[in-house]
């Protein structure tokens, strides 16, 4: 059969391949369905799955030069909000701020042409990163005259910062009382400084515009383009309400989502008992699953709002939040996994993951259910005789290595020289023989899974310090971390029959990077750019 050649820099351009095609030139990695790291130099692939490595006689119509560029399965991220990066994109990035009156400045920089808009609406502050490490107040915000209510969310998604307008329309004043799950900041005076801890955020963001499908979309195409031009072909949504389930369901029918969605229905949705009524929503063509559900155990470690079994090293009087009540959980763990539907619980402090496990150990007791998956969400600081646990009860420790990184300078004054041990303790949990799935938590986290792989295998952060790595005995290898971004994401997703790997029979979802991530300097990982993502089949991004 005459075969086509095409040049890979050629073809970079949203190019759509409906023969068989053989990938040729390449330096290829992938880890076969057991876990071994195998390359290859070349794939065929037809009607968008792999039909072998490097085939003896292949049988293709097309013929992709490779250049000799790294190739490797599409990487996964196991945690992420995808609407909420998509919305952080569109917003005022606080990020980089390095103080309260930065973070101010940029706002009223933001501001500045957006006569359109009813609120002033940011992201990505952390009081941790400023020299003070104090709370903003609204008085900064007040300042810049901006006469629209402003609300901007720390970088953990778990505080927010108001100024007086926000404040008004939200009603709340010296006498309002702190919410079940949630607390206001206030001064001496017991006045209410404008920063909102958890479910005292709801008082707020209530009164702000609801969603919209053209918002979504747009949203939708924001993260969907970022995410994809960072090689992630997959990622697992940690959180969809009944309008953003309804939107995906829609996209999946008109085949207009930009990269696979594995999406977990948040426990505090009212239309929950629908949604697990409705049953599992599995997509043929694998851009969508919907079979999870997330709830919500305890708030984050930097807004000191993760449950700790005893007080806060650096806070006597504070324990932190437990955002589901512990007499709720065997109603919510036995209706969910009773639906079968796998359970993620959100656990960042030792009491919330703790009490998961219990629960999780009483309810596959009393119902069963542990074959569906369950999982952890973050598993941030666990107390040292339940790291075992997780293996014992098959509940998968889905991390953000990237998370220990940003949280070196805080976490031990929160937790002391004897809790640390217990936390961001990847190795140790893999060692005890459970998978460890890896994501980003974006958009909390940058979603470049290069810098997770990066932090899972260093434990520093991108100007390489601490120089020896923060507590690098909990350190993965660069084999470990990416089988955390590939196969074991992929199980965790119970799709490992389909992605995970580019082994024959799964989908042709691949990148080319121009990093060998297995030979480079450990340290130079997080530099890896992403030539070109592919998803089954069909090449969904290049690199300008």
């Amino acid at each position: 059969m005459r075969q086509k050649l095409i040049c890979l820099m050629m073809i970079m351009t949203g190019f759509t391949v409906n023969a068989s095609t053989l990938v040729t030139n390449v330096k290829g990695y992938t880890l076969d369905d057991s876990g071994k790291l195998i390359t290859f130099s070349s794939l065929l692939f037809d009607q968008g799955k792999v039909k072998a490595l490097d085939p003896h006689q292949p049988d293709a119509e097309e013929v992709i030069d490779g250049k000799g560029h790294i190739m490797m399965p599409g990487l996964i991220d196991a945690h992420g909000h995808l609407l909420g990066l998509g919305d952080n994109l569109l917003k005022v990035d606080l990020r980089n701020a390095t103080s309260e009156k930065e973070a101010a400045k940029n706002v009223s920089e933001y501001a500045l042409g957006k006569a359109d808009l009813n609120w002033i609406t940011g992201r990505g502050w952390n009081q941790e990163l400023w020299s003070d490490r104090a709370f903003p107040t609204k008085a900064s915000l007040d300042e810049l005259n901006i006469n629209k209510p402003i609300w901007l969310t720390r970088v953990d998604g778990h505080a927010g910062w108001a100024n007086s307008k926000a404040m008004e329309i939200a009603g709340i004043t010296k006498s309002t009382q702190d919410p079940i799950g949630g607390e206001i900041i206030r001064d001496a005076q017991g006045n209410a400084t404008g920063v909102l801890i958890d479910k005292a955020m709801d008082l707020v963001e209530k009164h702000m515009p609801g969603e919209s499908a053209p918002v979504m979309n747009a949203q939708l195409r924001a993260a969907g383009k970022h995410l994809v031009s960072l090689g992630i072909t997959s990622m697992h949504d940690a959180g969809i309400g009944h309008s953003t389930y309804t939107f995906y369901l829609a996209k999946a029918v008109e085949h207009d989502l930009p990269l696979r969605i594995y999406a977990m229905v948040s426990a505090t949705d009212p239309q929950l008992d629908h949604i697990l009524e409705r049953g599992k929503i599995i997509d043929p063509d694998g851009m969508l699953v919907i079979r999870s559900v997330k709830a919500y155990g305890d708030g984050a470690l930097g807004s000191r709002g993760a449950a700790l079994l005893k007080p806060y090293s650096d806070a006597k009087h504070q324990h932190g939040l437990l955002l589901t009540a512990q007499n709720e959980m065997p109603r919510l763990f036995n209706k969910v996994i009773n639906a079968g539907f796998q359970l993620n619980y959100h656990a960042i402090g030792d009491k919330a993951n703790r009490l998961a496990l219990d629960q999780f150990e009483r309810t596959f007791n009393d119902i069963g259910g542990r074959d569906l998956r369950n999982r952890i969400e973050h598993a941030q600081v666990i107390a040292s005789k339940d790291l075992p646990r997780f293996a014992q009860l098959s509940v998968l420790p889905s991390m953000q290595p990237t998370h220990a990184t940003s949280d070196k300078n805080m976490a031990e004054d929160r937790v002391g020289k004897d809790r640390i041990k217990g936390a961001y303790a990847w190795q140790t949990l893999l060692k005890s023989g459970v998978k460890v799935p890896l994501g980003s938590d974006f958009p909390v986290e940058l979603a470049n899974p290069f810098y997770g792989i990066h932090a899972a295998v260093t434990r520093q952060d991108r100007d390489n310090q601490p120089v020896k790595g923060w507590y690098p005995e909990e350190a993965l290898t660069v084999k470990q971390a990416f089988k955390g971004f590939t196969l074991d994401a992929a199980y965790a997703a119970h799709m490992e029959e389909e992605i995970g790997t580019l082994t024959p029979g799964k989908r042709a979802d691949f990148i080319f990077v121009d990093s060998d991530i297995f030979t480079i300097p450990a340290t130079d990982i997080w530099k890896t750019k992403v030539l070109a993502t592919w998803i089954d089949g069909n090449q969904v991004y290049r690199a300008e």
